[in-house]
């Protein structure tokens, strides 16, 4: 079965794209997580900032 992305509109261009570097055994973790989730690491990790965003009572534009 497919993974789950994000499906948020784009808006009128392509998204920026977003590197980050992490520890191999982090990187293991989250994957673990996502994979038992059936969701794609960078769906999660976006969907985590959009939470985090809404907790410090911002609305997330994107």
């Amino acid at each position: 079965m497919p993974k789950t992305k994000d499906r948020t509109p784009r808006g009128d261009g392509k998204s920026a794209a977003f590197q980050i570097r992490i520890h191999p055994e982090l990187h293991d973790q989250l994957r673990d997580v996502t994979n038992d989730e059936n969701i794609t690491l960078s769906c999660w990790l976006k969907d985590l900032a959009r939470r985090e965003l809404r907790r410090r009572g911002i609305e997330p534009k994107g």
